[in-house]
């Protein structure tokens, strides 16, 4: 992979410190239930910029961020809210950071793209539009 696409398929995250850390001990819970899904959330914790949470910029996706991304390749926009495990419920729009997509969404920022695999193993290429913080969490 080239310096160029490598940088644009993962580029600068930002993550609360507790959260990074409740994510890394998840991510080593599911490793062998879910290889892929832990390493990509691994990777991420490792890489990530981590912040106390009163100092996380509001516009960069946390646990528990409502979350209107794009899918480049077919235009779709979804909201969704990124919900650890227990918490999640696609019915309502609430998936889980170990999903793929969530463990993608994690640490980005509004207007940031990143080329991400979905659960069959295609890359997509998704874009930001906008992140909401939960009420509780305003900064």
């Amino acid at each position: 992979m080239s310096a160029t696409r490598a940088a644009r398929t993962r580029p600068q995250i930002h993550m609360i410190d507790t959260e990074a850390e409740r994510l890394s001990e998840l991510a080593l819970n599911i490793e062998t239930a879910m290889p892929q899904v832990s390493e990509l959330l691994l990777r991420e914790t490792t890489r990530a910029k981590t912040h106390r949470a009163a100092t996380m910029p509001a516009d960069v996706v946390t646990m528990g961020a409502e979350v209107e991304f794009r899918d480049e390749a077919s235009g779709v926009t979804r909201t969704v809210t990124l919900a650890w495990p227990q918490d999640a419920d696609i019915a309502v729009g609430r998936i889980s950071i170990l999903t793929p997509i969530g463990a993608g969404l994690i640490g980005l920022g509004e207007g940031q793209q990143i080329l991400w695999p979905d659960r069959d193993g295609r890359e997509r290429n998704l874009t930001i539009v906008r992140v909401s913080q939960p009420a509780a969490a305003a900064r």
